[in-house]
């Protein structure tokens, strides 16, 4: 019992149920600012409730809480009138409920954090500590979540859902885009510093696979979403994103866009249309049913593989958004306030405490490195993100339909926006020549 306490140090039990930040419970772990380890520990919240959803789509888990004694559809036996309707615990509503509940936690915290300037404010402490009592807070509404009635919870849950996965596929892709600006340019300057055929053979090598996927996409867009006769929507929408990127990947090398920006190039381009042709996909899996290949006879909610994608960029971006902090790409592609500004740590260390044990150093004691409301209500964002995707952005009702034109709509409208607002972050700069964007 001592081995184990001692693993645990005053400094951790501070984290859990004190206002101290985070040193992510590792003394291995590298000493890092209070803003870069408290951005982590939300992820990893986040993580664990994405996990948690996962875990109740898993297939035949239905069958196995057949075998649970106190399950209304249970096989076994209990004693008194103790049963409860374990259908609610799987399932798409399952997953409406988990992140209903996480959606309000970052809600709270960010009224609760609106108008904090730096860590001497009294709020700070809630912000950087108090993990163990956070976690308690969302299991609580979890739990208390399942005790909604059904009603009309799911059918209006979900238009806040595609609302809010909207808003956050807006800001995935401002950060994609910050992520290509600053690939590019750390390779370009590698190459230019270096006159290595290696790093430019890196960069051939990297847009020539970006684009081969992108043109990969589009041909398999074309025979498993459209029809020699009819699905004229369909082919409009992928004819249409795909002018839309050739004409980005033509700005891009203009001589007028090379003079005010000579490291932006078809690198960018061929990862944005990517994202852009990924998007596309993902519309038309929720298009009309004599139009999409992924609609199957028996149609239930299952992981395909838009959904593991659609999973896997968003955990980069929120990694990414975690980790990164803010340079010169961050003005034109409007990611300040994500990611957290660079900064001096104070001498005291902060909250982190003092001396060489300390692993988490105060740097936000003169600013905050990033807002802490719109953090959370990115996170917010993103936790409606999860809940469309687990589900496929299904329409719930008795009988689950993947067609969902509303969906559609708003996946095909944000990949417009996402080259809208790539060819802005190429013009921009020599548009307006007399402002600062580097």
């Amino acid at each position: 019992m001592g081995a184990v306490l001692g693993l645990c140090s005053a400094a951790q039990l501070a984290c859990c149920c004190g206002s101290a930040a985070c040193s992510l419970c590792c003394s291995a772990c590298p000493s890092c600012t209070n803003s870069t380890s408290t951005r982590l520990m939300y992820t990893i919240m986040l993580l664990l409730m994405m996990i948690v959803a996962c875990v109740t789509l898993a297939p035949g888990l239905h069958e196995q809480l057949k075998k649970v004694p106190f399950c209304e559809n249970s096989t076994g036996l209990v004693p008194g009138n103790f049963k409860v309707d374990c259908d609610q615990a799987v399932g798409y509503l399952a997953v409406y409920r988990i992140c209903f509940a996480t959606f309000l936690f970052f809600i709270l915290m960010a009224l609760i954090m609106l108008g904090v300037k730096s860590s001497k404010d009294p709020r700070a402490g809630i912000q950087n500590g108090f993990w163990g009592i956070k976690y308690l807070v969302v299991i609580g509404g979890i739990i208390g979540a399942f005790f909604i009635p059904e009603g009309q919870f799911a059918s209006t849950w979900m238009v806040f859902g595609m609302i809010g996965g909207f808003c956050f596929i807006i800001i995935q892709l401002i950060l994609i885009i910050d992520f290509a600006h600053t690939w590019a340019e750390k390779w370009v300057s590698q190459y230019e510093e270096s006159q290595s055929r290696g790093w430019y053979a890196a960069l051939l090598l990297s847009m020539l696979t970006c684009f081969t996927l992108t043109l990969t996409g589009i041909v398999l867009l074309y025979v498993y979403y459209t029809k020699p006769s009819g699905c004229d929507l369909s082919k409009f929408f992928i004819s249409f994103n795909l002018i839309l990127v050739v004409i980005a990947s033509a700005i891009s090398i203009l001589p007028s866009v090379q003079e005010h920006q000579p490291r932006s190039g078809l690198l960018q381009s061929s990862v944005v249309s990517l994202y852009v042709m990924y998007l596309t996909w993902s519309a038309l899996s929720n298009s009309s049913g004599e139009c999409n290949a992924s609609i199957t006879e028996k149609n239930q909610i299952s992981f395909d593989n838009q959904s593991i994608i659609g999973l896997v960029i968003w955990v980069c971006s929120v990694l990414y958004s975690s980790v990164r902090t803010a340079s010169s790409s961050s003005k034109i592609t409007m990611s300040e306030h994500i990611l957290a500004k660079d900064g001096n740590a104070e001498g005291d260390g902060g909250e982190a405490g003092r001396g060489e044990e300390a692993k988490v150093v105060d740097n936000e004691g003169d600013s905050v490195a990033y807002s802490w409301t719109f953090f959370h209500v990115v996170f917010a964002l993103a936790t409606l993100y999860v809940m469309m995707t687990l589900t496929n952005w299904y329409n719930p009702s008795s009988q689950l339909s993947k067609e969902n034109v509303a969906s559609m709509w708003i996946k095909i409208t944000s990949s417009w926006l996402c080259v809208g607002l790539y060819i802005w972050t190429l013009v921009a700069p020599a548009i307006f020549p007399d402002r600062e964007f580097n």
